[in-house]
């Protein structure tokens, strides 16, 4: 169990390390075209995904802290429980590793920081942050476990 804490762990030093170091290179609002597709870009999202209830009235910082601590707590409850199936706790441990990092700026901010923009042409996705692409990763990877699982 203790390596898959450590890769959550992993994931949150990664997280909070690029986040610190992008709100000390940028100013707010401060973008930096790094290919034909990608830019770097200082936002600060004060939702959940997408910016989801971003202009709720400051309630959704603590509703959405509540559930990444509650749902943390059960994730490793789930890493106890099946600590014999690897990519099961690998997706997890990337999950609770993306929670606890927005998590910490959710508490610390009181918005999550986020600077990965992704676009084509004018088209632009929602800026992330690693927190955001280990929770997806390990999102999609746990669909592959349950798919890859025999009955």
């Amino acid at each position: 169990m203790s390596k898959w804490l450590g890769l959550s762990a992993l994931v949150v030093f990664l997280d909070q390390f690029t986040k610190l170091w992008i709100s000390r290179s940028f100013a707010y609002g401060e973008n930096l075209a790094v290919t034909e597709f990608f830019n770097l870009v200082l936002v600060h999202n004060r939702g959940a995904a997408f910016s989801f209830l971003s202009g709720a009235g400051g309630w959704q910082r603590w509703f959405f802290s509540v559930i990444a601590v509650l749902a943390s707590g059960w994730m490793i409850w789930l890493l106890r429980k099946h600590r014999q199936d690897p990519l099961f706790c690998f997706a997890l441990s990337l999950i609770l590793g993306g929670a606890l990092g927005n998590l910490i700026d959710r508490v610390a901010y009181g918005y999550v920081v986020d600077f990965l923009d992704f676009y084509w042409q004018m088209y632009h996705f929602p800026a992330f942050n690693v927190a955001d692409s280990a929770v997806t990763c390990g999102a999609a990877l746990l669909i592959w476990d349950g798919f890859a699982k025999k009955p």
